[in-house]
């Protein structure tokens, strides 16, 4: 559903109070595949499945609020971006979308690398067993613990994102006899066209070094001076949910014309740029992502035709996606507690769960689907918002959307396209446990993150 699909002030789809608002024409049953993992069905009774398992199955054994994960799906999309982008490319899965260490043993099992942005990370990646040298560390303000860990570890890069931290990566690397491969990470001054708090290349904000006025030209510089670096490239990032290849068309000719100026000035053509990630994923039927090959084959041509315009060699290209690959796979899976209809408005359906493992919607704005998930229901439709048990007004899970007039407290609803950020931005608020995440996977379930306890909770507060 669009975002102006939903006139504020209308309840139910035959209320017209402003819109000319209509019931939509989907069926409320369909599970849209643009949307849900490869393996999500509903069974004989209406149910819905993932794995070969039934939602109803999943709530009785693991409780509700859970993320459910489709490990069969994750893999596809893993390999479908490796094989996408092929062997002379790297394929860096960005961490901070979800990270477990089930998801870097799948990680490490497809072929990708890993990208982390915290020691918290970068701890996961290790003890899960995947390679240092498949490891590429970001951050705008790493601690010099967390890049002395990085540096002994031998973490394939580290992404250099200030004037201080190439210094500070230089001194720890020289002090321990090392010398540090890194990239620069630049910003390129692109208007990404997502979100205010997820564009990342405009130079009004905390990541990278600017372009504009020389900064990234001396960052290089410097670099290229220290005993302790190995400096294979340069990094850009435009931003997140991104659908349009136009921003990163004219951050790649920035990227390279910088690569340009590198080889005049001191004879060097580095072999690495990284084009980051971003790519975005369908929320709702709305939208519109490209397929991983589209996506592969276009990078590359822009990348290859900016080289060759300014006679380089074409450099190793690398990118980050964690949202396109996670995102889809996994959906979370609440019970309905209260159903409260408002006069002339809309019904609010209150969940178990709520803004504590899904801030996206108060943080982002973010849009979403949801499905009633334990039947099947051919009652007229009703404009919903789903939304959480915090004592927040801003708790909302999804913001405006149609589910059967006939919703009960105790069913269940599933909401999808939730692998990517919000386990990774679950809070603890109003002292809430955060939910599990559910690896499913030809008809086996096991948890991979466990549900928090009020043990857990307790045993931090030391008071």
């Amino acid at each position: 559903m669009s975002r102006s699909a939903h006139p504020a002030g209308a309840r139910h789809a035959d209320v017209l109070p402003e819109g000319h608002y209509t019931a939509p024409a989907e069926d409320l049953n369909a599970l849209d595949p643009k949307v849900w993992a490869h393996t999500v069905g509903r069974d004989a009774d209406g149910v819905v499945t993932v794995g070969g398992i039934a939602v109803t199955q999943l709530a009785e054994e693991y409780g509700t609020p859970a993320y459910v994960l489709d490990e069969a799906d994750f893999r596809d999309r893993a390999r479908a971006w490796r094989t996408a982008f092929g062997a002379d490319a790297d394929v860096f899965y960005a961490g901070k979308a979800f990270l477990s260490r089930a998801v870097v043993r799948w990680l490490h099992e497809e072929g990708l690398n890993l990208d982390v942005c915290s020691g918290g990370e970068l701890a996961t990646a290790l003890s899960a067993g995947m390679p240092a040298e498949r490891i590429a560390f970001h951050g705008n303000n790493k601690s010099p613990e967390e890049i002395e860990r990085a540096v002994r570890a031998g973490v394939g890069r580290i992404v250099l994102d200030s004037f201080q931290e190439i210094v500070r990566v230089a001194h720890v690397a020289q002090t321990l006899g090392k010398r540090q491969r890194v990239q620069i990470r630049i910003t390129v001054g692109v208007e990404a066209h997502t979100h205010e708090f997820i564009a990342t290349a405009h130079e009004d904000q905390k990541f990278g070094i600017p372009l504009a006025g020389g900064q990234a030209a001396e960052a290089v510089r410097r670099a290229l001076q220290l005993d302790g670096l190995e400096v294979i490239g340069i990094h850009s990032h435009i931003g997140s949910q991104i659908f349009d290849m136009s921003g990163f068309e004219v951050a790649a000719h920035r990227v390279v014309g910088l690569l340009k100026d590198i080889r005049d000035e001191h004879g060097v053509e580095l072999p690495e740029i990284d084009l980051g990630g971003g790519l975005g994923i369908a929320y709702t039927s709305d939208d519109d992502p490209r397929e991983p090959h589209e996506i592969a084959k276009a990078l590359t041509e822009i990348v290859t035709r900016e080289c060759e315009a300014a006679r380089l060699a074409t450099p190793r290209i690398s990118v980050e996606p964690g949202r396109a690959i996670v995102g889809p796979t996994a959906f979370t899976l609440y019970e309905v507690g209260t159903v409260k209809p408002l006069d002339g408005l809309r019904t609010y359906v209150s969940v178990d769960g709520g803004m504590s493992d899904n801030i996206r919607t108060a943080l982002y704005d973010a849009e979403y689907s949801v499905a009633l998930a334990s039947r099947t229901s051919d009652a007229e439709p009703m404009l919903v918002r789903v939304v959480g048990k915090h004592c927040e007004s801003g708790d909302i899970v999804v913001k405006d959307a149609f589910l059967p007039g006939d919703l009960a407290p105790g069913d269940l609803i599933a909401v999808p396209a939730t692998g990517a950020y919000c386990r990774s931005m679950a809070s603890n608020y109003n002292h809430v446990l955060r939910p599990p995440v559910v690896a499913v996977r030809d008809g086996e379930a096991r948890v991979i993150v466990r549900r928090e306890t009020e043990e857990d909770l307790l045993r931090l507060d030391v008071g």
